[in-house]
């Protein structure tokens, strides 16, 4: 296992000159010996590219990648001790599920005696112990995928494992399964785990830091508390939450910092006031949604839209009617023109 020290740029063109024209724009960054990260951000963003980059599938047109404080910008995925899992299964389907999970090490000249004993504790914590001798061939999408995590977790010597969005393929009840798993795993194992998604949910529930991208961007790492609480762009607190954070002109806002341009709050924290109430603003409901564990109400603040999500017991107000919401408080982020987070929560 290794710290892995990021600072570079990359451009698939031979002659960048402005920000359109890179994949990733220049970062630096770190990724702590041991720990679980997650690169989260739409298609596009560059985070596929960050973790090539990484592995050293990629050589960044800009910069350096270190490994433990060596400069490994030049070397092979092989010279870096990196085991990398991808999107769709990489197996042997002639191959047993015990033979596929011994590959690397044996490739490597693991003695058998260990081997046997990496593969029987690997193919445990993915509940594969029943299917060790059974051919891969004949096994499911999400069979295969789990032999593809288990090859990349096999080894104990790596520096780190990346993960390119490796439960696309799976059913969508199983997800939750191996994303507990691959969590347990990590705590067990103690390896550098990297996990490359677009899925907030398999990112937040995976990783212990977020790095959330955007445009070649990293905008905030941090935790899922930190992302959700604290956003320090706009970006992340559109991407982060279902919905995603209510943005309207701080100007509406009496208590907003001077040099404010934008008020944003979730929709967690948005919730029916009295008329005339401090921090609370006069809106018209547009719709009201039976979410099931909470109502979805989508009112009208001036030109802005405001979605505040209520508790299913709440006496929900019906649609054209004229509410208070209480929209400025202790949860409420105040954004600059350049989309930064300026100031402290009222």
């Amino acid at each position: 296992m290794a710290r892995i020290d990021l600072d570079l740029a990359h451009s698939y063109r031979p002659n960048p000159k402005e920000d359109a024209d890179y994949a990733l724009l220049p970062l630096k960054m770190s990724f702590d010996d041991g720990g679980a990260y997650a690169l989260l951000g739409p298609s596009g963003c560059g985070k596929t590219t960050m973790l090539n980059i990484i592995s050293g599938l990629v050589a960044p047109s800009h910069g350096t990648v270190k490994f433990a404080g060596e400069d490994v910008t030049r070397k092979t995925p092989q010279q870096r001790n990196i085991a990398q899992v991808f999107q769709f299964p990489v197996i042997y389907d002639t191959m047993t599920v015990a033979e596929n999970l011994a590959f690397p090490l044996r490739n490597r000249g693991v003695a058998e005696s260990r081997i046997q004993a990496r593969v029987g504790q690997i193919a445990e914590m993915l509940e594969l112990s029943g299917q060790l001798n059974q051919r891969a061939a004949g096994l499911a999408a999400d069979a295969k995928q789990k032999i593809s995590l288990g090859r990349g977790l096999v080894r104990e010597d790596v520096s780190a494992v990346l993960f390119d969005e490796p439960l696309t393929v799976i059913d969508p009840h199983l997800k939750w399964q191996l994303r507990r798993k691959l969590k347990q795993i990590h705590h067990e194992l103690k390896l550098t785990l990297i996990y490359v998604t677009h899925d907030q949910v398999e990112a937040l529930t995976f990783a212990d830091q977020v790095v959330v991208m955007t445009r070649g961007r990293a905008v905030q790492i941090g935790s899922a508390d930190a992302l959700f609480e604290r956003p320090a762009h706009m970006f992340v607190g559109h991407f982060i939450g279902s919905p995603g954070m209510n943005f309207l002109p701080a100007a509406l806002l009496p208590a907003a910092p001077a040099n404010a341009v934008t008020a944003g709050v979730r929709p967690e924290y948005v919730r029916l006031a009295r008329e005339g109430e401090a921090g609370a603003l006069q809106a018209q409901v547009a719709q009201v949604q039976d979410i099931g564990t909470y109502w979805l109400l989508t009112a009208r603040v001036g030109e802005a839209t405001v979605r505040a999500r209520l508790a299913p017991e709440a006496a929900v107000p019906a649609v054209g009617e004229t509410v208070w919401l209480g929209i400025q408080g202790a949860h409420t982020c105040f954004y600059g023109a350049n989309e930064e987070l300026i100031g402290e929560p009222s």
